[in-house]
Formats: structure tokens, C-alpha cells, sequence
């Protein structure tokens, strides 16, 4: 919306001091004529904003055209900034609202916080895009008019029709309940009920979402987090998972939960080892991810699972067991 465009715009100048209309067509978004024109509205508006010529010029606001937001200590605006730095709004298609927003509480900031608190919070990284080892982080793409539609439906309690493309199925719609949002490793995820049973969607898989004006059946108060507690218990009781008793390396410990389900169990062996008691989604799952672990594991139980391992590590020994005479 052009209003929040030319708030962007004026706290962009505030903070940068002088930019080029190209730089804030860049950083806006728009094109170069979009700029020009909002900067003259923004003139008859009262706002102090001028234009330097020369191979250094642009576009400048009078020095002392600023707001201040009291009464924030050093602390308190660090934790709005790292706040803002975190990905789970672009799960729920926020991600340019949280970039504004942040601008403008930079913008906001009492002159004594905002160089401190930007500076630190430069020597922060919350959640980069890849690991130490290199590897991506998935963050699941979900389209900005969808999200939108949902989230409204959500905050205004009307009912939702969604086409939503369950796991190996085609998309069908289906009419639900929205009762809220909740996003776990940059996945976002709908919970709602539909004929009065919890159901719980994942945001990439919605294809279109369209808000119903007939209001939605849900309590005027929700608890999400016990609300997804209670669904996350629900999950891993069901299907055709299997429990494995296991002891691990502690190095390794988070390999394993990383693979697994869930952890029913955990304590230290005699040995210094873990031995816990996780759940895998199936047999095949199990038995891959106790091979990833190689020496570092061992599945006390099931007795298959053993068994399984066992063939497998036989054969492998086999293919590559030295001919006779061989060094």
C-alpha cells in the first residue's frame, strides 16, 4: 500500500541520512518514477524532504525530523531488533510487514539506544540460512495472497475454505474451522477443526485458501501451545511407528533425535553412553537411521531390528573382506 510505502521511504532517509532515487527504488521496490512521485506527495504533505544535485546527490530530510519512541532501555530495543532478525514470519507472509516494522523501531529508537543496540545486534545471527557443514536449511515456500487469506479468516474467526493437497493425494477443498497459526523450523502450519475434529495443515500444502463470511465454530480463548502439545502427542502414538531401545554416544545424541520421532526415555548408562527409548515412523525408518550411526549406536531392542542391522553390516563386511593373501 502506497501510506506504508511512503512511511518506508521517510525512515529509510532517516536512517541512510542521503539516498539516490535508484537506491530507494532498489530498497522499495518500486521504479524510479514511483520514488519521484511519492517524494513530491510527500512534500505537499509538509514532509522536509529535499533534492541535492551532483554525482553525490539525492534525496535528504531537514536534520531533527524524527519521533522518538521513550522510555525502551538498551536491552529491551537489542530484543526488538533480534526479534525481527528471526525467519518465522515469513512463514506466515509477513516477512516485508516485519522488515517496515523494524525500520520504523529503528527509526523510533532514543538516540541514546539505536547506534548501540543496532551495533550489537549486527554480532547476532539467529538462524542462517545453512549449517556448519553447508547444508540448506529448508524453508518451505508458501504464496503471499494464500497466507493472507488465512490469516484473516484466523484473526477475524470466520470459517476457511481451503484446497489442500494432502501427502500423496490431489488437492481437494475441504471447509474448516481456523483456530491459529503456529510455525516450527520455518514450517508453518494451520490448526483448525473441521466437523469438530482437530485438524492440523500444513501451510505449503494449502494450493488456495478463500475466507468465509460464516463465522467459525472455535472457543473465544485458545491455548496453541498446549493446543500443539496435546496434537504433537496424538501424532507420534499413531500409524505404524516402532519403539527402539537404544545406547548412543552423547556426541551423537543429536543425531539420533534429530531422525527420530520422538523420545519416550533418556538416561546415562553405566558405560557413559545414552540409552533411550525413541519412536521412528516405521521398520525402514528405524533401521536407516541406526545405520547412519554406525559404531556410535547400538538398538538393544526390537530383537528384528538387531537382526536387520546385523545382516546388513555382515554383507558389507563381506563385499569388501580381503581376498586370499591380499594385504
Amino acid at each position: 500500500m502506497r501510506a506504508d510505502r511512503l512511511v518506508s521511504l521517510v525512515l529509510l532517509l532517516r536512517r541512510h541520512g542521503r539516498l539516490s532515487a535508484t537506491a530507494l527504488a532498489r530498497e522499495l521496490e518500486v521504479s524510479t518514477r514511483t520514488v519521484l512521485r511519492d517524494v513530491e506527495a510527500l512534500s505537499a504533505a509538509g514532509v522536509p524532504v529535499y533534492a541535492e544535485r551532483g554525482r553525490h546527490g539525492g534525496f535528504s530530510l531537514l536534520p531533527g525530523f524524527r519521533t522518538e519512541l521513550t522510555g525502551l532501555n538498551h536491552d529491551e530495543a537489542l530484543a526488538l531488533l533480534v526479534a525481527g532478525s528471526r525467519r518465522g514470519a515469513q512463514a506466515f507472509g509477513l516477512g516485508s510487514a516485519l522488515a517496515s516494522a523494524m525500520l520504523k523501531v529503528v527509526d523510533a529508537l532514543p538516540e541514546s539506544h539505536r547506534d548501540a543496540a543496532v551495533g550489537v545486534a549486527e554480532r547476532l545471527l539467529i538462524d542462517p540460512e545453512t549449517d556448519l557443514l553447508s547444508r540448506r536449511v529448508v524453508v518451505e515456500e508458501v504464496p503471499d495472497a494464500v497466507v493472507a487469506e488465512i490469516r484473516r479468516a484466523v484473526f477475524a474467526g470466520h470459517k476457511l475454505r481451503i484446497h489442500y493437497a494432502a501427502e500423496g493425494q490431489p488437492a481437494r477443498w475441504r471447509t474448516v474451522d481456523p483456530i491459529g497459526l503456529v510455525t516450527v523450523r520455518d514450517q508453518g502450519y494451520l490448526l483448525a477443526t473441521r466437523s469438530g475434529e482437530d485438524r492440523t495443515y500444513r501451510l505449503s500444502r494449502v494450493v488456495a485458501a478463500e475466507e468465509l463470511a460464516e463465522p467459525a465454530q472455535r472457543p473465544d480463548r485458545v491455548d496453541l501451545g498446549r493446543a500443539w502439545q496435546e496434537r504433537g502427542t496424538r501424532f507420534r502414538a499413531g500409524g505404524d511407528q516402532v519403539a527402539v531401545l537404544v545406547l548412543v554416544h552423547p556426541a551423537r545424541r543429536e543425531d539420533l533425535v534429530g531422525t527420530a520421532v520422538a523420545v519416550l526415555a533418556e538416561e546415562v548408562d553405566a558405560d557413559g553412553r545414552l540409552r533411550m527409548e525413541v519412536t521412528f515412523q516405521d521398520p525402514r525408518h528405524a533401521e536407516w537411521a541406526l545405520w547412519q550411526l554406525a559404531a556410535s549406536a547400538e538398538a538393544l531392542a526390537p530383537p528384528w531390528l538387531r537382526a536387520s542391522l546385523h545382516d546388513r553390516a555382515a554383507s558389507i563386511a563381506a563385499r569388501y573382506a580381503l581376498p586370499p593373501g591380499g594385504t
